[in-house]
């Protein structure tokens, strides 16, 4: 006999492993790291006062942007090739004649700009519902449009300065390659995996068993379900995902865009009311892949969009991926449950409304 008691398993106080099956990897989860004092590196708190229309504002109505062209005075959505593209449609091929430690291939692609709204001092919780519908609506026709030739269309939106965003203006980017990237090759081959053992998408499933726990849902819908995933790294990080079988963002139906729209809504608000700033986090969609693609069979892919608001304690105290993040794996100070708890109990109500 030891004489030691038995201690049982508490993830608020001990740490643990978690498995995320949309990657096949691992992250350390240590919540009671959140007690130590913090003195390290405080971010400048957000704008709080954005011009509506600021001259200086590549993004706004009617201004000139870095290469020449002028804006049009835009009353909704508007959509741009991107002035500075990391792809571009006809890069040369770097051939095949190579060593395996130095290998290159050919990258090409369209890179777009789409501002959500004309005003400056708007974002996304913000906009009425209606506007919203329309974002959501031209995201599907791009993914259409581009996919019918591209086989990977990336949507995504860096909100805040904290996230590198250097115009304050409601907007996303819409990125088309010729090549499936690094997270969704990872995430088709994980999820393809599942289906393959189980007869069933794994976020499909997911949903379904997040839906009955309810200890991570943040907000819900009868079409969609807002999620701190299980495997969350950031700290507020979230899933979104349509309850039904959706393959890509054009397959959405005239309801579930319309409830998507309410859900962003809702769960956007509650981002801003936690500190009470515009939150800053980069999202994303992943669907199934397109071009080439489109004639396989990818019944093993859901829809799903990603948050990752970088923030931990407070407006201005974010979570560092460095040190054992980089050189050894993922790792998180609080559980996704309390996170998850901390946002479902916030108001829906924006912190600004009067």
């Amino acid at each position: 006999m030891s004489g030691k008691t038995e201690v049982s398993f508490d993830p608020k106080e001990h740490q643990h492993l978690r498995y995320n099956p949309l990657r096949d990897t691992w992250v350390l989860v240590s919540a009671h790291r959140m007690k130590r004092p913090w003195a390290g590196q405080v971010e400048k708190p957000p704008e709080e006062h954005i011009p509506r229309h600021d001259p200086r504002n590549p993004l706004c109505p009617g201004n000139t942007r870095a290469n020449g062209e002028v804006n049009p005075e835009y009353d909704s959505t508007f959509l741009f090739e991107n002035d500075f593209p990391a792809l571009q449609p006809d890069a040369p091929d770097p051939g095949s004649d190579q060593h395996p430690l130095f290998q290159s291939k050919a990258a090409r692609g369209v890179c777009k700009v789409m501002c959500f709204h004309p005003w400056s001092d708007v974002t996304l919780p913000l906009m009425k519902r209606q506007e919203v519908v329309k974002v959501i609506d031209k995201w599907a026709e791009l993914v259409e449009e581009l996919g019918s030739t591209y086989p990977w269309v990336q949507i995504f939106e860096n909100k805040g300065a904290t996230m590198g965003c250097s115009n304050p203006h409601p907007h996303c980017q819409v990125w088309a390659s010729s090549f499936l990237p690094n997270e969704p090759a990872l995430s088709d081959r994980s999820q393809r995996a599942y289906h393959q053992k189980h007869g069933e998408p794994l976020l499909l499933q997911y949903a379904k068993q997040e839906a009955e726990k309810k200890e991570r849902v943040v907000v819900e819908t009868s079409d969609w379900l807002a999620v701190v995933p299980y495997w969350a790294t950031w700290p507020y990080q979230t899933l979104l995902l349509p309850r039904r079988h959706v393959l890509r963002m054009n397959d959405l139906t005239t309801e579930e865009r319309e409830g998507l729209a309410d859900i962003m809504k809702r769960l956007l608000t509650k981002y801003d009311n936690l500190f009470e700033i515009s939150f800053p986090y980069s999202m994303g969609w992943h669907g199934a892949p397109t071009g080439p693609h489109l004639k396989e069979d990818n019944s093993h892919w859901q829809l799903h969009a990603h948050y990752y608001p970088p923030l931990l304690r407070s407006a201005t105290v974010k979570k560092f991926m460095v040190g054992y993040e980089m050189l050894a794996q993922e790792q998180r100070d609080l559980t996704p449950e309390q996170a998850a708890e901390k946002l479902r109990n916030l108001p829906e109500e924006h912190y600004t409304t009067p």
